[in-house]
């Protein structure tokens, strides 16, 4: 009697189990933080201290807000206060753009490629504090965004000053998303009454369920 042939569900399995670690959104793979690549990181040492240890849902507000309207220059993009860099890798693998992911805190850079990785594309890493970014440092970027980066009282004045700088600088478009925090608020309204702009409520639903706001500036 021929024995049987083994049923190959293990490799159906295997990819099952890990789909279960990733969303996927607008083009882009997220991994949770139970992701194998997340997991041999944290083995590495690598600890983030100013709350870069998760994919901020912010980014993906952006990221809904930029693939529905598209800047005509996007060629260079900054991800100021990047965590894990979601939407400067969304951009990267989206638009061809040229990505600088810039965080105070380098430890969340590992993290940042590990997600880079998944979706086949590199960012560059830049260690930088909002205070410390200069016009000359923006001259050339067509786009600066950053999700979840006014979470403090005291981040209120280095992000309205940076994006004061980004605006002398000529950079196109500006783009900072929030879940609608009072500090975001209160930068938001330093910003749009020296400088215009808007503050957009913005929701997503289905594998991302995420509301929040955007404050938006049109620079061209």
């Amino acid at each position: 009697m021929p024995s049987s042939k083994p049923k190959k569900t293990t490799s159906k399995t295997t990819r099952s189990a890990a789909d279960k670690k990733l969303r996927r959104f607008r083009g882009v793979v997220m991994p949770y933080a139970g992701h194998k690549s997340i997991r041999a990181v944290r083995r590495a040492g690598h600890e983030p201290s100013i709350h870069g240890t998760k994919l901020w849902k912010s980014s993906c507000l952006i990221i809904d807000y930029l693939k529905k309207h598209p800047p005509k220059r996007r060629k260079r993009v900054l991800d100021a206060g990047c965590g894990w860099g979601i939407t400067g890798i969304w951009c990267a693998k989206e638009w061809g753009s040229k990505v600088v992911s810039m965080d105070a805190d380098p430890a969340v850079f590992p993290y940042l490629d590990a997600v880079a990785e998944l979706n086949g594309v590199s960012t560059k890493s830049w260690v930088q504090r909002f205070e410390k970014v200069r016009k000359k440092d923006l001259e050339k970027v067509d786009i600066l965004f950053g999700g979840d980066i006014c979470f403090w009282d005291e981040l209120v004045d280095p992000v309205a000053k940076m994006i004061d700088r980004a605006i002398d600088a000529g950079v196109g478009t500006i783009v900072i998303g929030d879940p609608e925090r009072p500090t975001f608020h209160e930068m938001a309204d330093k910003v749009t009454e020296k400088h215009g702009g808007d503050v957009l409520g913005w929701r997503l639903s289905g594998s991302v369920k995420a509301t929040g706001a955007l404050l938006v500036i049109h620079n061209d």
